[in-house]
């Protein structure tokens, strides 16, 4: 049902590589359909994202059509369940109470007599928010992309999401984009909503970011118009990474990969541990367990593919693992995961102890759960406020204060030949207003 690899310290890079597959061979193709999108939008606006949503999601609009109305939204929020509403409220406050911790303000300090520096901090106009369809719908997305938008203070946030067969946004992504408090919602999805947001048409605002999860052709489109817009990262498929040891509930273990890989064949589910004892435990869990899974197909797929179990011979070595690994979603699944912590240098999102499941991060208890993926954790953080923010540096100087410092100037300036910014510097030194008098 999944591989095993002894002795994962000297097996890295077979980990590594069994990673990187799940990307596969052909992004160029990929690439070059996203680009051919891309270029059709931007020229024909409108038309050419009306076309494609009747050719990829079989519904043929006006334009007029593509905008979520009020009706529509106020529809949802009567039809869907009442707990589950409540559930949407209560994850929305935890994840707006986790976000609020990340505003940064603008500030300024006088360096020394004459010399003021700052910093001005703006959030960004416009946003726009990609949530997929297709396998599911995914509400929690709404809520994780949108409100650290609406927290950082972005005065428009847009939504694009594919329609339904029936040309309509499921009801519970518009009572989440409500409770998170989109402002408008497009039913456009794959490159052609990327494309949209970026260029803008005549019903669909350009934006200045554009966040999300989406399928391979979201993903490269994205890529694609980044430096046109803002992007958050360019996501791959999904990844969960479990650090266990001899005390550790074999079954929760078992829950928890699975967890994971119900998302996409292409899910990567990894125990690393230093009890090889556990691992017989975890697969008889993972046997009976899935057979009452509705996703059991996919489920098995993603681990026979691309799960793994691996040993190693003690703690140091699992967090080495772990460190190379940089995988977007890490358990700690031991008794004192605090001590460990401090060691985990890259990992999206970590999850400390056995009563600490992935599923309470992806949903409710507030930390983003737009991760990078790929081991990209290694240089890109979760999606967060800062995304949604631009800085600018401030300075003043005096006159007095700029002649002290304009010898220093001068001379970096003219050691990168650059004559004409010494001469900036010059001309309003008191040496150089003697000379020209």
């Amino acid at each position: 049902m999944i591989k095993k690899i002894k002795d994962g310290r000297k097996n890295v890079a077979e980990v590594k590589e069994l990673l990187d597959s799940r990307s596969g061979d052909n992004l160029d193709e990929y690439r070059k359909v996203a680009a051919d999108i891309l270029k059709n939008v931007k020229i024909n606006g409108d038309q050419a994202v009306l076309d494609y949503t009747e050719r990829f999601d079989g519904m043929k609009f006006k334009a007029s059509e593509l905008e979520v109305k009020v009706e529509e939204i106020e529809k949802a929020l009567k039809s869907v369940d009442k707990d589950f509403l409540k559930a949407l409220e209560n994850a929305a406050a935890n994840i707006e109470d986790f976000h609020s911790e990340q505003k940064t303000s603008s500030w300024q300090k006088q360096k020394e007599p004459g010399i003021i520096i700052g910093q001005v901090c703006r959030a960004l106009k416009k946003a726009a928010v990609y949530v997929p369809g297709g396998r599911a719908a995914y509400p929690s997305s709404v809520l994780m992309t949108v409100i650290p938008a609406k927290v950082a203070g972005v005065e428009e946030i847009i939504m694009l999401t594919p329609p339904d067969k029936n040309g309509e946004v499921s009801d519970v992504i518009l009572a989440a984009a409500s409770i998170a408090g989109a402002d408008r919602i497009f039913k456009v999805g794959g490159a052609q909503a990327v494309a949209a947001a970026a260029y803008g048409t005549e019903t669909i605002p350009a934006v200045d970011i554009i966040v999300g999860p989406g399928n391979i052709y979201v993903s490269m489109a994205k890529e694609l118009v980044f430096g046109q817009v803002k992007i958050d990262m360019i996501a791959g498929p999904s990844e969960i990474m479990i650090m266990a040891e001899k005390d550790s509930n074999p079954a929760y273990i078992a829950a928890d990969l699975m967890s994971q890989a119900e998302h996409d064949p292409l899910a990567s589910s990894i125990l690393v541990t230093d009890a090889p004892e556990l691992i017989p435990q975890v697969e008889e869990e993972l046997k009976k367990q899935i057979k009452n899974m509705s996703k059991k197909d996919i489920i098995e797929e993603s681990l026979k593919n691309y799960g793994l179990m691996i040993t190693v011979n003690n703690k140091e070595e699992a967090l080495e693992m772990i460190n190379l690994v940089a995988p977007e979603h890490l358990e700690l699944a031991v008794k004192n995961p605090f001590e460990i912590l401090p060691s985990v240098q890259n990992a999206g999102s970590i999850f400390l102890g056995e009563y600490t499941p992935e599923p309470i991060g992806d949903y409710y208890a507030g930390p983003n759960h737009v991760l990078p993926t790929n081991s990209t954790a290694r240089f890109f953080s979760p999606l967060s406020v800062r995304d949604f923010v631009k800085y600018s540096g401030f300075i003043h100087y005096s006159k007095e204060a700029l002649a002290e410092a304009s010898e220093d100037v001068i001379c970096l300036a003219e050691g990168e030949g650059l004559d004409s910014h010494a001469n900036s510097i010059r001309i309003r030194t008191e040496k150089g207003e003697k000379s020209e008098q």
